[in-house]
Order: structure tokens, then C-alpha cells, then sequence
């Protein structure tokens, strides 16, 4: 396959979907800085999906850069790694995003030390064994560094009757604002590559192919020169349009396949990975090492210093934003990208595994008007926009009635990945995501019915 190829066909999905105004152009060109440590590093226990892990270390201990502190409790859970050389100050409760507070393990760093990776053990992954990968995989601490921050490891093994057939690696990132993605690409892109070759290897997949929206040509050429004619692994330019990376979107982008109601990417035989996760597998099980960094895109017209930088596990948002040029005249800051990340109300918040992007909006910002809501106006520009064909007009009137187990029900509100389209449309400025959230949580909280 030519170059060329690569962009004559721009596949997407099907139905919905918007095109908001990137703004991408304020980091896309910017390598990827180290970020200073921070005195203070905070590590929750619950970084991800699945039960918290369980702290290895008392307070008063003293830890070294890179050394487990928190072991994984149960299948669906990952160990944590200490970010910096330093002291546990405390193990307590810390703020987080999602508003409670939660356990965390608090390290007073030390100023004076190198900082220097000491917990490392080399080793040939690909004579590794299948489960050996996996457990290697677990042992990093690796999640899904695109936002979801699944246990990287669960989906390495195909539950009993299902196998894995393809691997699709996801590079679209679509959200506004964030670049990350697009820098590990470009910079890391060696190790991207042979993360993918230790998954195919884990999960017998066939074949390999990698998906990036076509404002990133210069990813496409970076990964495309790399693999030649390699036919196993292979790179597709697909059309930039929001939610592109969204599983089921990706799925339908590349394979012309919809994952079942209900279902999972496993069902179709499929396996989808962020190209960050990806990249991660390729540097640190070579080197047995543990996920203590990520790279995290800070912008918006909020930020002075926009860019992509290396930030360890557990910075606090405030010492990055006091990094990057950010005042007193922040109004608002969003930890992931403006469409699906969520608002933070304290500035204590850590960087967290899952933390792809920091966005900063100073007052005065954004649209005054969006202030106010307005009733429904029957438009159908949300009903338009929905790629995964639900109804969210009818979805947030029932929301405004508290008829939540109807909207399950009757109009598969569970079908709704919360990707904000129907909100970003609407012209009554309706929170419709917001609604949908809050009806999802209300629902899981409701008694099973034993009948």
C-alpha cells in the first residue's frame, strides 16, 4: 500500500457525530517537556476501574522512585508505583474529580534526591509466555491512558469461548484541545510499535491495525515509514470527526462492524487499545518497570505556557498549573478535554493515571449565553447528532420527570457513552449529558428486582 493510500479513503462512522473547533494548533507542534516534581505527590488508591488497590507502605516509610506501594486487590485492579524518592507523609483521604473524597497515599518528595528509576529488572518480553504478558502487564499499573483507565491486563485474555482476532489501536484523539496523543506518535513511536507487537503476542490477534484522524498526516507518515510492508500491522487515516476514538465508533470506522447492545469489542473478536497504552507496554515491560508518569496535554486560553508534558503520578493540578503560566483568573479547569472531561473543584486534585489533558478557562471565556437553559424547542439537532442513534430529547424530558428506569427501559439510555454531542448542539443549552449521568448512577443504585 502506497503512502498516498492512506488518505483516499476517509472511512468514519456511520451516523451523528459533530465537528467542534479543534484548537489543537496550540500544542500539536510542541515536543513533549519534563515537568518539574512537585514537593508534595499525592497516589490514590482508586485510579481506575475495578477495586482500589491496597497500600503497601506505613506512614513515616521512606520510598523510592519507582517502588510498588500499593498492591492490585483482585483480578480487575492494578498495583501503584511511587511517583518520587521520598517520605509517606500520610495515608488519608484526598480530594478527587468525581467530587468524594477517597484514600490516598501522600509522599512528602525529597528535594536534594535524583529521582533517579531504582525498581527496574530487564527482560526479552517477546519469549515471554501469553500469561507471563499479561502479568507483566498488571505488575505496571497499566490502564487505558485515553481516559477509561481499564486495568490494561483484563483485556489481554478473550473470556472462555471468545478469541481475539484484531488488535485496533486507537490514535484518533478527537477531543478538542488535546495533543498528547499525537506527540507520543511522533516521538515515541518506536516504542508504540512494539507495545503492539507484545499485545498481538498476549493475545494472538492476527494483524494489528492503527487508526488516526487525517489532521494528524504527520503521525500517519512517522508510523507508516516504520512499518514498511509489514503485514501484520498496519496504519489508517480516518475522518476527523468527534467521537471518532469512542470504541464503538473506531469499530465501525475500521471493520464495518457495530458492537451488539450489551456488548463488548471481545464479541466482535476485537481488542482496542490507546496508542499512549501502547507505548507504555513498549518502555516499560522491556525494562520492568511501573506507570509513575504519563504524558498530559495542558492548554486552553486559560494556560500561558500551553504544552505536552511528562507529569508524574500524582502531581497536584495546582503546582501544574502554577507551571504553565496559569493565574488567579482561572474560572474553569477540566481534567481530560472540554466534551467528556470532567470540571474539578478543588485544585488539590492529582494527576491521575487516566489523566489525558489539563484545559483552562479563564473568565470571560466562554459563552455567557450558555449560562441559561431553555426549554426543549423539538429541534432534533441532538437526535441528528447522537452516533449511537438514541433519542436525547426524549432521553432529558424523561430526565426532567425523574422517570430514570424508563429511560433505561424503554430508550436504552445505557447505549449512551456520554459524549456530550447532544449537549454541544443544543440550542436551549439543555445539560444533557449531565442528565444522563445522573440518571445512569440513580439506576445503579436501585434495588434488583427479585421477581
Amino acid at each position: 500500500m502506497s503512502f498516498l493510500s492512506l488518505f483516499r479513503r476517509h472511512k468514519t462512522f456511520s451516523h451523528g457525530g459533530i465537528f467542534p473547533v479543534e484548537h489543537k494548533e496550540l500544542t500539536a507542534g510542541l515536543a513533549i517537556r519534563r515537568l518539574p516534581f512537585a514537593p508534595l505527590m499525592v497516589v490514590p488508591l482508586a485510579q481506575h476501574k475495578g477495586a482500589p488497590a491496597v497500600p503497601l507502605v506505613a506512614v513515616g516509610q521512606e520510598v523510592v522512585r519507582g517502588e510498588p506501594i500499593a498492591r492490585a486487590e483482585g483480578h480487575v485492579s492494578v498495583p501503584m508505583h511511587a511517583p518520587a524518592t521520598g517520605r509517606v507523609k500520610a495515608i488519608e483521604l484526598w480530594p478527587t474529580a468525581e467530587g468524594p473524597r477517597a484514600p490516598a497515599i501522600v509522599i512528602d518528595v525529597y528535594e536534594a534526591a535524583s529521582q533517579e528509576v531504582l525498581y527496574q529488572d530487564e527482560v526479552d518480553v517477546m519469549r515471554l509466555t501469553p500469561q507471563a504478558i499479561v502479568d507483566a502487564v498488571k505488575d505496571a499499573g497499566l490502564v487505558g491512558l485515553g481516559g477509561a483507565a481499564f486495568p490494561s491486563h483484563v483485556k489481554l485474555r478473550a473470556p472462555e469461548g471468545k478469541r481475539i482476532h484484531t488488535l485496533l489501536v486507537n490514535g484518533c484523539e478527537c477531543e478538542p484541545y488535546l495533543t498528547c496523543d499525537h506527540r507520543v506518535m511522533l516521538e515515541q513511536t518506536d516504542a508504540l510499535l512494539r507495545g503492539i507487537r507484545i499485545v498481538l503476542r498476549a493475545t494472538g490477534a492476527e494483524r494489528a491495525l492503527i487508526g488516526i484522524e487525517d489532521n494528524k498526516p504527520d503521525a500517519v507518515a512517522a508510523i507508516a515509514t516504520r512499518l514498511a510492508d509489514d503485514p501484520v500491522i498496519r496504519v489508517q487515516a480516518i475522518a476527523a470527526k468527534y467521537p471518532q476514538g469512542a470504541e464503538k465508533m473506531l469499530i465501525e470506522s475500521l471493520l464495518d462492524q457495530q458492537i451488539p447492545e450489551g456488548g463488548l469489542p471481545v464479541d466482535l473478536g476485537v481488542a482496542v487499545y490507546n496508542v499512549g497504552t501502547l507505548a507504555q507496554i513498549g518502555d516499560l515491560l522491556p525494562s520492568g518497570r511501573g506507570l509513575i508518569e504519563r504524558v498530559v496535554t495542558v492548554s486552553g486560553p486559560g494556560v500561558g505556557k500551553p504544552g505536552n508534558y511528562l507529569v508524574p503520578i500524582g502531581t497536584p493540578v495546582s503546582f501544574v498549573l502554577e507551571q504553565d503560566g496559569v493565574d488567579g483568573d482561572a474560572n474553569e479547569v477540566i481534567l481530560g478535554g472540554p466534551m467528556m472531561g470532567m470540571t474539578v473543584a478543588s485544585l488539590d486534585v492529582p494527576v491521575t493515571k487516566g489523566v489525558s489533558g489539563i484545559v483552562v478557562y479563564a473568565r470571560g471565556d466562554q459563552d455567557q449565553q450558555a449560562r441559561f437553559v431553555f426549554p426543549c424547542i423539538k429541534c432534533s439537532r441532538c437526535v441528528e447528532a447522537c452516533p449511537m442513534h438514541l433519542n436525547p430529547s426524549m432521553l432529558g424530558q424523561l430526565a426532567q420527570k425523574r422517570d430514570y428506569a424508563r429511560m433505561e427501559s424503554d430508550f436504552h439510555l445505557n447505549q449512551c457513552f456520554e459524549c456530550g454531542c447532544c449537549a454541544y448542539v443544543c440550542p436551549s443549552n439543555i445539560p444533557l449529558t449531565q442528565y444522563f449521568r445522573i440518571a445512569k448512577a440513580i439506576n445503579r443504585e436501585r434495588p434488583v428486582s427479585t421477581e
